[in-house]
């Protein structure tokens, strides 16, 4: 009795048609996700050449002249470039010291709580001011800060002082930015830890408990350890977004007298590519951004991965 033997198919594209064809299901549900990546992120990216053109509406994307990196060099010598550089640095810098850990800190507290009415609640206020657009957030803070109806400055002259000028002191105006983000943000953040802890095995908990630990050594010992993969993925992906800054946040709070530290790189693709109508310059922005969060990526999921940690990829 003669047996036959199986031929083996080999080369990438023939086995992967095989195993799509044996997970037929599992490819038609990530189908849509795979439409949208092409869609709206691969194929726009033809218009990064913009960056190396001259571009004019009128002669089309293909009729505009080719100028290489001269927009790249007026970027860079320009005379607000470093101080761009400083203050988007500086508000992401600041954001990331204040701003990430809370989301962590708040999600812990809220799994602390046992009540399950009470708890889901509190979720509930925290995660409203996401829902928020910025314009409401700005005129709550002007409506708050504000010398002349800010009820801050209300209470203040009230007590016999002077009034401050938070809006308009440059010295205010990161702290003011982060305290904002702070607010909106950080409840929508809870989100992942929360799922996370959620996939916490209860016989840690349980395994503690019999060893004495207190709910301060179970968060310490159990709880930290187990969304640590999580903490670091978001983490990594946090530094790809140090040179982007909440464009229309910092539009609205932005006047002439902090211009000194409010000019960052999303204003000034605006001014330049929206206003000024240099559309190539825009662009130009929007490349070195995306090139220096891929840096950025890169050199920390490096640094995670020899700290023997699990990167992103």
């Amino acid at each position: 009795m003669k047996l036959t033997k199986r031929r083996q198919v080999t080369g990438f594209w023939p086995r992967l048609g095989i195993r799509m064809l044996q997970y037929k299901y599992m490819y038609l549900l990530a189908l849509p996700g795979v439409l949208y990546f092409i869609l709206f992120k691969f194929v726009p990216m033809w218009g990064l050449l913009i960056a190396f053109k001259d571009y004019n509406p009128f002669s089309g994307f293909w009729g505009s002249p080719w100028v290489g990196g001269k927009h790249f060099e007026s970027l860079f010598s320009d005379n607000n470039f470093y101080i761009m550089l400083r203050n988007t640095f500086s508000i992401n810098l600041i954001g990331l010291v204040f701003m990430f850990p809370l989301p962590i800190l708040l999600a812990l507290m809220l799994n602390e709580v046992r009540h399950e009415a009470f708890k889901r609640f509190n979720q509930s206020i925290v995660y409203l001011p996401h829902f928020l657009s910025w314009v409401v957030v700005a005129s709550m803070t002007f409506f708050t800060l504000s010398t002349d109806v800010g009820i801050v400055n209300k209470l203040i002259t009230g007590s016999g002082r002077e009034s401050v000028a938070f809006l308009t002191n440059p010295n205010y105006f990161w702290g003011m930015i982060t305290a904002q983000n702070m607010w909106k943000e950080a409840g929508w953040g809870t989100i992942i830890f929360l799922a996370a802890m959620a996939g916490v095995d209860p016989q840690r908990y349980e395994a503690a408990v019999v060893d004495g630990a207190s709910r301060w050594r179970q968060i310490w010992h159990v709880t930290l350890p187990a969304i640590r993969p999580t903490i670091i993925i978001l983490l990594i992906l946090r530094l790809g977004h140090m040179v982007d800054i909440g464009f229309e946040q910092v539009l609205l709070m932005q006047n002439p007298l902090v211009l000194s530290v409010s000019e960052v790189f999303d204003t000034y693709a605006y001014t330049h590519g929206i206003l000024k109508g240099q559309i190539s310059a825009g662009v130009t922005v929007g490349m070195f951004k995306g090139f220096v969060g891929l840096v950025l990526v890169m050199v920390s999921n490096y640094v995670v991965k020899k700290l023997g940690h699990e990167g992103i990829y």
